[in-house]
């Protein structure tokens, strides 16, 4: 048996990074993972396998594919003839994920991490805890476990995967282009994977049950989304939808819904299952310790990742908060911090989201609505991409930036964006709300020009009413 200081079960952006992190401290690590890719161990979880890092490849080419058909004559560049190689995409999309496992590999050594290649199962407790790797087998023993074993796709007992019905793992690894795409979910994953299909030729069709778009989001970046979304062509977003039956039909399916307009039925060659995932906690530890789980399956945790075991702690997908790969990763380095003694936290309020559509969205901290429901006053200011020079010469000036600050203090509560690069934006609005900056501090900030932060910049300067190119 071999005995370590720490063991992470899980080695998806939670559980490497806090295992690394475990290592620079001096700590003996041990990080276990059941992930493997032809026989061989592929660290990084979902993010880095099916989901994160994949999509993004995807979005990548899917994206350019519809610039090279429908935008670059604005440019004066006639192109002609433009096809797709979908094989080739693939194999572009599954290299760049073979270099970050590949690289998470070459990370462990460096910092002279174990890895052990199973699913791990924490068995036993006492000063150390034994920890039953059932597919090697082999057995270790640690004084502190980090759990991080991530989440699954939500199955819908009405549409069991099989064939035709898929989830998100396998829509990113279609072989050939759907004529004709149902996505059954039309949250960021639905939405990013119905963008890759649309773009490269599908009819895509979304079915959300909720009549709300995008509800964790601002109510005016959600209304502007799902505008701009039903612009284009080659999709609809049904909202408020209720599944009636989904059956399959030789290579086809055929599912029968009801929304606002009364019962209607559709047919697909395949249909994808978005509806969120579920956290990966069953059997991680024998029932006679104790583990506290609760009812939707999330192991409970305190502000700072501890469960209710001594020196057990657990972050990411499987723990309470929002389902993303960097808030994962540091909760897995707040972990690490923590075992080692030193005063270490994360601020869960400004936690970035990001949908990676066309255009992207992106938001940090509290929205209006919330802001309304808490009766906190507040002062908003907002700024469209159609008046900011850099975006107009992008070809990206829809969408705007939105700020809103105390009425009171002036800070920062909350920033919204819809527009292009939302993604990079959101940065300096979480960095300006980690130093509990104020829209003025924003305002007074030199943006470089032209740039599209200029956008963030003139939303801070409409805070207090004095845009200056509105």
């Amino acid at each position: 048996m071999s005995s370590y200081d720490v063991a992470v079960i899980g080695a998806g952006p939670g559980g490497y990074i806090a295992a690394i992190r475990c290592a620079q401290l001096g700590f003996k690590t041990v990080c276990i993972d059941d992930r493997k890719k032809e026989g061989k161990s592929a660290p990084g979880g979902t993010c880095l396998n099916v989901g994160c890092i994949p999509s993004k490849a995807l979005l990548e080419s899917s994206e350019n594919y519809e610039k090279a058909r429908h935008e670059f004559a604005s440019h004066g560049i006639a192109v002609e003839g433009v096809k797709i190689d979908l094989a080739a995409m693939l194999l572009r999309k599954d290299s760049i994920v073979d270099a970050h496992t590949n690289g998470i590999g070459f990370l462990f050594k460096k910092n002279k991490v174990d890895s052990i290649l199973g699913r791990a199962r924490v068995v036993s407790k006492g000063e150390t805890y034994g920890i039953e790797v059932t597919d090697v087998p082999e057995r270790v023993e640690a004084k502190h476990v980090v759990i991080a074993t991530g989440s699954s796709p939500r199955g819908l007992d009405i549409a069991p995967f099989g064939g035709a019905i898929v989830d998100s793992s396998g829509a990113l690894s279609f072989d050939r282009i759907p004529g004709r795409l149902g996505i059954i979910g039309a949250g960021i994953i639905g939405l990013e994977l119905g963008s890759v299909w649309r773009r490269l030729g599908s009819e895509v069709s979304l079915f959300e049950v909720s009549p709300e778009f995008l509800p964790a989001a601002d109510e005016r970046i959600a209304k502007e989304a799902l505008r701009q979304f039903r612009k284009e062509k080659g999709w609809t977003i049904n909202l408020g939808v209720d599944i009636l039956s989904v059956n399959k039909i030789n290579d086809t399916v055929k599912v029968k819904y009801k929304d606002l307009k009364g019962v209607g039925e559709q047919e697909f060659e395949r249909l994808v299952v978005a509806a969120g995932r579920v956290p990966n906690s069953a059997n991680v530890a024998d029932s006679s310790l104790g583990l506290k789980i609760d009812a939707r399956g999330f192991i409970e945790v305190d502000a700072h990742c501890r469960t209710n075991l001594p020196n057990v702690y657990a972050v990411g997908d499987v723990v309470r908060g929002a389902m993303l790969a960097h808030k994962a990763s540091e909760e897995g380095v707040m972990v690490a911090e923590w075992i080692a003694g030193q005063k270490s936290g994360i601020e869960p309020g400004i936690v970035p989201s990001v949908v990676y559509t066309s255009p992207e969205i992106a938001w940090v901290g509290k929205t209006e609505q919330q802001l309304k429901s808490e009766k906190i006053e507040y002062r908003s200011g907002q700024f469209p991409f159609s008046a900011n020079g850099r975006a107009q010469a992008l070809g990206a000036g829809q969408g705007f930036v939105k700020m809103l600050a105390d009425a009171k203090t002036d800070r920062i509560l909350g920033v919204h964006i819809i527009g292009p690069f939302a993604s990079e934006l959101i940065a300096e609005a979480v960095v300006a709300m980690a130093f509990l900056a104020s829209s003025e501090d924003i305002a007074r900030i030199i943006h470089a020009h032209p740039s599209l932060s200029e956008a963030l910049h003139e939303a801070a300067l409409a805070v207090d009413g004095r845009a200056l190119h509105i």
